[in-house]
Order: C-alpha cells, then structure tokens, then sequence
C-alpha cells in the first residue's frame, strides 16, 4: 500500500541518480493566474520517468534482478527502465509501440536496453511485454500501476512543496495516471490545501470518462500528438488514487497543445514534448476557471520530442496562436490589385511569407482570379485588423485560417 514513508525513501535513493529541477517562473503564459513551471523535461533522461523506473528496479529480490526486466513504453519509461537497469547491472526488454518517436527509441537503445517493437500504441506493446513476461519469466515494470513506481513519481511533490510552499494549484499531465497519482497522494497527506488538477489530450481521455462514469473504461482508439499520454486504459491503482486525491480533469485538443509547445520554447526557452506541454495548454487555454489569480505549478514532464514532429508542431501552433495567417482572396484580374492587397499588408505591419495566384475556375467570374497569401501575424486580433482593411477596401475574403 502506498505511504509517505515509500515517497521519502525513494526521494533519498533517488540522489544517486536524479538531477534536481528547479521551478521556473513563466508569468507570459498567462494573464489570469501567475505560472511556475517544474521542467522535468530537464531531468536525466529527459522526462519524469525515471524516478519511479529507478525506485522500483532498487526494491526488487536478487532473483527478480536475475531474471532480467522487462518494461512496455511508449519511450520515456523506456529510458527510465533502461538506465535503471544499466545502473543495477541487470539485462532489459523494452516493448515499444512502433510509432513511438525515432529519438525515444535510440535513446532507449543507447542506455543499453534491447528494443521489440510492436504494431499499433502503447496498449499493444503492453500485451506484448506481458506474453514476454510469461513466457521468458522477466520482472515486468509496469510504467504506472505500480506502487513503487508511483512513490518515485511522488517525489515530484516533495520537491514541489519544498521549494514553491505557498502554491496554490499544481496541474499534472495524465496518461496511465501513475504521475499525478503519486504528485497528488504526496500533496495532499502533507498540504490538503493545494489544489491537483489533471489534464489529459481529448484524443485520449481514458482517465476523465472513467472518473466520470465511476469506473474504469477502456478507449476503443486514441490518437494525439502527445505520444507519452496516449493511453487507452488507465490502471486499477491510479484510479483508485486519482478518485480519492485529484480535484478535477480536463482535458485539451492537439491545436493547443502544440501553442503550448510553442509559448514554451519561444517564452522559457524549453522544449517539452506534446505530454509535457498538456498543463501549459490547459493554463493558456483558461481551461481550469478555479485557479484564477491563483498561483500555479506546471509539470512539465518531458521533452523527447522527435524533431521532426516538432517542425509540424511548431507550424500548426503558429495558426493556433494566430501567428501564421492564410488568406484566399478573390480578386478582378487587372493591373494593381495585387499591389493595393499588398500595400494595406505592409501598413498593418504583417508579413507576407508566401503567395500564389491563380485564374478563376469554373463557377467565378471569367475575369477574376484568386490571391492565396501566407502571413505572419502578431495574434487572432491582428489578423482581425486585416481582414477588416481589406474587406472594408472592397476586397472579396473567400477564406481565412
């Protein structure tokens, strides 16, 4: 059974591996409460994970050990098990599903860790490890329905409360629900007052319709940007302690995640992966309307983000934000239109990063044609002052995104 006693021992085995990850204030990210951010996205391993992978690994029997580990991820367990394991001396499989980012799975592989990848997401690689398991007879880790998994992440909350005692709102990414189970049991038995708040992505919110609906459901299908939370079952431990401990879940879409993302690298300069980024989107966003004027902690649980898709993370937060612009405007083919569509742009002080123009097609007029513009804009108001120049010079808008 859980206990506080659990989260201090493994805060204290924990030195021997963890880096210390300081709060950072981020009072840009949002203009209706003070933000702090807990980036773990800078820890070893860059993510969370490790704490609790480290902490179970140390309590296992010397037989356990022997066996070998086994662990299913869609890559930031992955790397926690197989550091864990490295530092014990003993052997780990890790199962990952394989759509997991290229980088998690050569990161995983670089600490020593053999690799099976399984088709389909994070629950296939689970069912997967679990016949390994069976069959091979290794330990199995579980990446969060595990009460020594979820101590180690509990020392998040130990740390939160040490070092920022006057929070009044912390909000913690969920998937499976091992994290913020152990950063909201540890909260609360040492400071009831502070207030957990959770956030799933809506393209995989197992956790808020089993809560809602009083017991564990499973998805039929998931899909998210944020790859670390896309889980379709949440565990039989976490739910019990999110039900107990957690004031709220929200959850919130891939389009605001990915200009949390962007707020982040452009306003802290860090890098969080799409499950990292989820609380941030949810404070952005006002998505949790309690924590007004309050003063909030996000965790930050990670930042293994493929680099790929973070250049198409990075593009669909900029039209979030409403920094990037795209118009289609229906103009009348002759000299000077596109120079008095250009010359209201430049007076608003946007920038044109690309155009095309084209004749009219079936159905328009014989003489007309179609602007398609590109701008990098400040925010939706100024796309607004755009679109209003424009249409007020008589110029037909026939799309705007």
């Amino acid at each position: 059974m859980l206990t506080l006693d659990m989260v201090y021992s493994a805060s204290y085995k924990l030195r021997e591996v963890l880096r210390h990850t300081d709060i950072i204030h981020a009072p840009k990210l949002s203009e209706n409460c003070d933000v702090y951010l807990k980036p773990e996205n800078l820890q070893i391993t860059g993510s969370f994970k490790v704490r609790g992978a480290y902490y179970k690994i140390s309590q296992l029997s010397e037989e356990e050990k022997k066996r070998g580990v086994i662990a299913c991820s869609a890559g930031n367990h992955a790397q926690g098990v197989a550091l864990a394991a490295a530092k014990a001396g003993i052997k780990s499989l890790i199962c990952l599903p394989d759509s997991a980012p290229i980088s998690k799975v050569e990161a995983t592989k670089s600490y020593g860790a053999d690799i099976c990848l399984v088709d389909g997401v994070y629950d296939d690689a689970y069912a997967e490890a679990i016949r390994l398991r069976d069959e091979k007879g290794y330990t199995f880790i579980h990446p969060f329905d595990d009460e020594y998994v979820i101590a180690g992440q509990g020392t998040i909350g130990l740390e939160m409360l040490s070092d920022m005692p006057d929070v009044d709102a912390v909000i913690v990414p969920i998937g499976g629900g091992g994290l913020i189970s152990g950063v909201a049991f540890t909260i609360k038995k040492l400071n009831p007052a502070v207030k957990v708040y959770g956030v799933q992505a809506e393209g995989a919110p197992s956790m808020v319709n089993s809560v809602k609906h009083g017991k564990i459901e499973r998805l039929d299908s998931v899909s998210t940007i944020a790859d670390g939370i896309k889980v379709m079952e949440p565990g039989e431990h976490t739910f019990s302690l999110i039900n107990e401990y957690v004031d709220g879940i929200v959850t919130v879409s891939d389009d605001e995640i990915s200009s949390a993302i962007l707020a982040m690298m452009e306003q802290q300069k860090l890098i969080a992966e799409g499950a990292g980024a989820v609380p941030v989107a949810a404070v952005m966003f006002d998505k949790i309307p309690e924590i007004k004027g309050k003063k909030v902690l996000c965790l930050v649980s990670g930042g293994n983000i493929d680099v790929t898709i973070l250049n198409r993370v990075i593009e669909r937060g900029l039209i979030t934000s409403g920094r990037n612009c795209l118009l289609k405007i229906e103009l009348i083919d002759k000299p000077g239109q596109l120079l008095g569509v250009s010359e209201i742009i430049a007076k608003l002080g946007a920038n044109v990063i690309s155009i095309h123009h084209e004749r009219a097609n079936e159905g328009s007029d014989i003489n007309g044609c179609y602007l398609r513009i590109i701008l990098e804009t400040r925010n939706h108001e100024h796309i607004k002052q755009v679109r209003s120049a424009l249409t007020d010079a008589g110029f037909k808008l026939v799309y705007i995104k």
